[in-house]
């Protein structure tokens, strides 16, 4: 049986408990709205895992110019420069926004804002909490101010697995429960998710994050963008941990250096040495384990017995297998990161279906283009809730449409699709890798089972980077190395999946 709580008709309903979310509902307060997390709140988020802090431009040689700057260099010509530099204007806004809600930034002997470099950055302009705990610290402290705000919500336990509509309008949200399904009838959704790192098998991601808000937006209709674009992160520990601790940028921005087994600093030779983009970093550490060496980072000259004081949950995590930063090299490889795709949104993060808001990486807002900047994720996922929860309060009151709701869907299962994804979509692409995954996972993506979610997320991954045919920021392809394509691309689950049946080998599989 199926209940409909009805106490809780027309407020927003958020999913996710993340930055994003988090955010959204601070700022629709004292309007009421309810957080649906199906883990305890703010259990299951990357933004909790975020080492390195959020992107301002605070610092006394620093401007909200060179600050775009660097965003749209990263973003290898891909960026929306009105919405980049509109999300990036907003950042001292965020900031403070964030302290008034409780969080407390490291702050000098000065009583100024202690500000870190991180690559790509050509200032130092990263706000952080409590050294390389910036995240934790973060959704610790809006928890907090959640959980003191009369008007929010928070169903713990709760995980929606289907948006419900009314023709083209929201009317409602389908969760399972341990007591079975329930329905939220509302029109307002926003759903702060998270990313897709859990379709990797090498992701520094909670593992259950395998991009359920932008399956959840593809099935009501949503178009979604960019989706082909996977951040790895260059320096994820190499260890037996799942998922993958991260080794922050941070680290590099504090001077260690990138070396091989034969104590190689390969990366001298390539402009911006350790602290280029992410994607040039990655692809040269991938080169170097390609060929069968191994890479390290190297932080002994640079921090030595500093490195505890500066990076103490990085210290923690190598502690755990063994390595002491201060004595020894840190073994590292790329691991998925970051999502620069999604559900494409407006600057206030509305998607192209009403009643539909997304705010955070499972949003695809144009700011990050073909490759985020460092720390820039957490500086979207805060303005951008903000954004959106303004956006909402400015509506008239609408109430709930018609609900009709099948059963319940099965519980998600990505474990079928990780071993395909992982192979075949990871730093280097090529056609015939992506096209023998777009012919493994329609079957999944068309099916009922525990599967589809995961498979549909994935094949619209693979079939946006079948028809980006060239190189671009972290879209890497072998046979297409070099740039041609520069534009942005936007595309419903309908359209993906007529693509993909007409894609070889899998077209020629359904005509023999």
């Amino acid at each position: 049986m199926t209940e409909i709580l009805e106490h809780l008709t027309g407020r927003t309903v958020i999913v996710g408990s993340g930055l994003a979310g988090l955010m959204t509902a601070l700022t629709l307060a004292p309007e009421p709205s309810v957080i649906v997390t199906r883990a305890a709140l703010g259990a299951e988020t990357s933004s909790a895992w975020a080492q390195g802090g959020i992107a301002a431009s605070m610092g006394a040689d620093d401007s909200a110019a060179l600050h775009l700057a660097d965003t749209l260099a990263a973003g290898d010509g891909l960026c929306d420069p009105t919405i980049a530099a509109g999300i990036i204007a907003e950042a001292p806004a965020a900031i403070a926004a964030l302290e008034q809600a409780g969080v407390r930034f490291d702050r000098n002997a000065a009583g100024e804002l202690s500000l870190g470099l991180e690559a790509a950055h050509n200032r130092r302009r990263i706000v952080h909490a409590e050294g390389d705990g910036s995240g934790a610290a973060i959704i610790a402290a809006l928890i907090d101010a959640v959980m003191k705000t009369p008007a929010i919500s928070v169903l713990e336990g709760f995980e929606a697995r289907r948006i419900l509509m009314d023709g083209e309008q929201v009317a409602g949200l389908l969760c399972a429960t341990a007591k079975g399904a329930a329905i939220l009838p509302t029109s307002k959704v926003v759903l702060a998710t998270g990313g897709i790192g859990g379709l990797y098998d090498a992701t520094t991601n909670p593992m259950g994050n395998f991009g359920q808000g932008i399956a959840l937006a593809a099935r009501a209709g949503a178009a979604l963008a960019d989706m082909e674009f996977v951040q790895f992160h260059p320096t994820a520990l190499d260890s037996r941990r799942r998922p993958l601790a991260l080794i922050s940028e941070a680290v590099r921005g504090e001077g260690a250096l990138l070396v091989n087994e034969r104590g190689e600093r390969f990366m001298a030779r390539i402009s911006g040495a350790e602290l280029a983009p992410r994607d040039v970093v990655a692809r040269a550490i991938s080169a170097e384990i390609a060929r069968g060496g191994r890479v390290f980072l190297d932080a002994r000259a640079a921090l030595g017995s500093r490195f505890a004081a500066r990076f103490p949950v990085i210290s923690s995590l190598c502690g755990e297998a063994g390595i002491d930063p201060a004595k020894d090299l840190i073994p590292v490889r790329p691991a998925v990161h970051y999502h620069m795709g999604g559900v494409a949104t407006d600057a206030n993060g509305r998607s192209s279906v009403s009643g539909l808001w997304v705010a955070g990486e499972a949003a695809s807002t144009g700011l990050h283009g073909a490759n985020r900047l460092a720390s820039n994720s957490l500086l979207e996922a805060a303005v951008m809730g903000m954004r959106a929860a303004r956006d909402i309060s400015g509506m008239p009151a609408s109430g709930a449409g018609t609900i009709s709701a099948g059963s319940l869907p099965a519980p998600a299962d990505a474990s079928l699709v990780r071993p395909i994804v992982s192979r075949h979509l990871g730093v280097l692409r090529n056609a015939g890798a992506i096209h023998g995954t777009i012919a493994a996972l329609l079957p999944l993506a068309e099916g009922n089972g525990p599967a589809a979610d995961p498979a549909i997320v994935a094949l619209l991954i693979a079939v946006f980077a079948s028809l980006r045919m060239e190189s671009r920021g972290a879209h890497a392809r072998t046979d297409f190395p070099k740039l041609a394509n520069v534009n942005r691309r936007q595309m419903c689950l309908s359209d993906v999946l007529e693509i993909a049946r007409a894609t070889p080998p899998y077209a020629l599989a359904r005509s023999a």
